[in-house]
């Protein structure tokens, strides 16, 4: 590496350096509404833009928990989970919508929310922003040579800033549509898997529902079923066929009477 690129390096370097929060740094204790303004405010001075700018404000704070990003403080004290997702706000707030923001956070809260999980997710996110800063850098510095060998500054000092400016906006916007495309597929794959989760209940409940019908109409069967009734009694058969009693008789009956009448 030259003498002009070491030089482009630094001075990129010196630009692109950030105030960050370590996952040590994070309280143990319970905030008031001021003590995180002042916190955010002094581990994040760096980054503002000017003397001005305030990196947390009481608005923000209600306007994130009215709108959900932040779930309300407890007697109005905020947790370290509470600082840990207006930390995450703080940087995705430049880049993305108030509504993505909250699609992004809300399976964070709901999946996460213990203070441990929490805890445990910043300090693997942190380490993975640690190695990614250099590949930050180096990505910017080769856009820097790429426009320098165009636009020598030297020679233009106008069009090299606004190349460049124009090549960090085109990677930024790129790297933004990727993640609203990312956040999208998020929001429909928690979608379908709410829908088939209700229609397992639904389920569930018909299947529920059908026993307990069965059940009742057994119980109905049982409790209305007769006593027994008396078998019929069989005819008796003569010669194959049924011969009835009364008319059995009555022949027998007749020549019995015919008997009498000779005998007289």
């Amino acid at each position: 590496m030259d003498d002009e690129q070491r030089e482009l390096k630094k001075k990129l370097r010196s630009k692109l350096r950030l105030d960050f929060i370590l996952p040590d740094d994070l309280p143990d204790i319970e905030l008031y509404m001021d003590q995180v303004t002042r916190f955010m405010d002094q581990y994040l001075e760096k980054n503002k833009r000017s003397e001005d700018d305030k990196v947390l404000t009481k608005t923000m704070i209600n306007n994130y928990t009215r709108n959900h990003l932040v779930p309300p403080p407890e007697k109005k004290r905020y947790s370290r989970q509470h600082l840990i997702l207006l930390i995450y706000i703080y940087y995705l707030k430049n880049v993305l919508s108030i509504s993505d923001i909250q699609k992004l956070l809300e399976p964070l809260q709901e999946e996460f929310a213990s203070p441990e999980k929490m805890t445990r997710i910043y300090e693997d996110i942190y380490e993975l922003e640690k190695p990614w800063y250099f590949t930050i850098e180096q990505s910017t510095l080769k856009a820097a040579s790429l426009v320098e060998k165009k636009f020598p500054e030297a020679e233009e000092e106008g069009l090299n800033k606004l190349a460049f400016i124009y090549l960090l906006a085109y990677d930024m916007f790129s790297k933004k549509r990727l993640i609203e495309t990312l956040i999208d597929e998020m929001v429909q794959e928690s979608e379908e898997k709410k829908a088939q989760e209700a229609e397992r209940q639904r389920k569930a409940r018909a299947r529920e529902k059908a026993r307990k019908q069965k059940l009742k109409t057994a119980k109905k069967t049982a409790a209305g079923k007769p006593a027994g009734k008396p078998a019929a009694k069989k005819p008796v058969k003569t010669g194959g066929k049924a011969a009835p009693a009364a008319k059995k008789a009555a022949p027998e009956a007749a020549e019995n009477k015919r008997d009498n009448e000779k005998s007289e």
